[in-house]
């Protein structure tokens, strides 16, 4: 192996105590002279007498560390001037990454445990929702204690987008479901000669389950992603962390007024949806059976009780307690980038549906139960 000292084309390398000492010129047509077992001893390189260094001279540099990494030696490059130092952690940043060890296969105590795991996610979700929804509830408590601190204008914005916004989309929905429950329940009915039943089935449907549970849908999808996105996008621009510094509580500015807001809409929207669904149903109940208004009208009074409205009403602000709670719980666990924004989003609305879904089964059956 060649000495230091020797012609510039040629490479020197030089081994004292434990210290290798390149000079010369490491570029890609010198390193060949270099075997695989070159430096084995040396912990560190010195590279102060190199006169050029190119990347394949670099790239040779930090492949020798990588080997010696893997025997658990800790390889040091020394004397770099910065133009060398600069190279090589260029190239040690594009290294291609070390080969993946063989994946096992997938065994049924690897099933077991994913779902272990997924299990303890998602209780350890609920309680921090439990939690979440314990400190809003403890800080509107303090707000009934001193009203001054409601952000009035705020919950009156919000209610404009939440509740006003939303009056077209929701008595849409509304009016095109009454329309397809009164022709499907009048090909059914008409084989029984008891069309006129239709207007008990549009009626109690509506009224009592799909008018209010779509709304809140609905309102889910628009309003409870609009809040993560909202709370999310502040918590990025760590516009929450300054409120924090200020001695601002963000349940009180952020969280409380949208689910206030939420909690006062939702309710009206459900009665929008009632009456669009009432009106789609009687409209499609006149041009399929001849059922006249006043005969749908009539028939709506008389064999409807006001139950059937009360528990649509009754469901609403929990509804919208669920909606809000969620949206703001995951808006404010958005981290610093984008990709985190938009998966608790959709995780927002995905939550916030299912949870009310479960919710309205929970109040069937305690309806059914007590006979309502």
């Amino acid at each position: 192996m060649a000495r230091s000292g020797l012609p510039p084309k040629r490479l020197g390398a030089l081994v004292d105590g434990g210290v290798l000492r390149l000079s010369g010129r490491l570029l890609i047509d010198t390193i060949e002279q270099l075997d695989q077992d070159f430096g084995q001893d040396a912990s560190r390189f010195d590279v102060s007498q190199l006169q050029q260094m190119d990347t394949a001279g670099a790239w040779f540099l930090v492949d020798r560390q990588i080997q010696m990494a893997k025997q658990g030696t800790v390889l040091e490059i020394i004397g770099a001037t910065s133009a060398q130092a600069q190279l090589i952690e260029t190239v040690a940043r594009n290294m291609p990454p070390p080969d993946q060890p063989e994946t096992k296969p997938f065994t049924i105590a690897d099933r077991f445990e994913a779902f272990g795991q997924k299990v303890t996610r998602g209780w350890r979700m609920a309680v921090e929702l439990i939690s979440f929804l314990g400190q809003v509830v403890a800080t509107l408590a303090g707000i009934l204690r001193h009203p001054s601190r409601l952000r009035l204008t705020s919950v009156v914005h919000h209610c404009q987008e939440i509740g006003v916004s939303a009056v077209p989309i929701v008595a849409l929905m509304a009016f095109l479901i009454g329309v397809v429950l009164a022709f499907q329940g009048s090909a059914q009915l008409r084989q029984f000669g008891a069309e006129v039943f239709v207007v008990d089935l549009i009626a109690i449907s509506i009224l009592r389950e799909l008018g209010i549970l779509l709304t809140a849908i609905i309102v889910a999808g628009r309003s409870g992603s609009a809040f993560t996105a909202a709370i999310g996008s502040m918590k990025m621009r760590e516009e929450i962390d300054a409120m924090r510094t200020l001695g601002l509580d963000p349940v009180t500015i952020l969280v409380v007024p949208r689910v206030l807001a939420l909690m006062l809409m939702l309710p009206a929207l459900g009665f929008i949806a009632d009456i669009s669904g009432l009106i789609g149903g009687a409209l499609m109940s006149w041009i399929e059976l001849g059922v006249s208004p006043a005969v749908f009208q009539t028939r709506l009074v008389s064999n409807t009780d006001v139950w059937h409205f009360s528990v649509g009403m009754i469901k609403a602000p929990f509804f919208a307690l669920i909606i809000g709670i969620i949206g703001c719980y995951e808006g404010l666990k958005v981290g610093g980038n984008a990709e985190s924004l938009g998966r608790l989003t959709s995780a927002s609305v995905v939550l916030s549906i299912f949870m009310v879904i479960v919710m309205d089964a929970l109040f069937s059956i305690f309806f059914a139960i007590v006979g309502v």
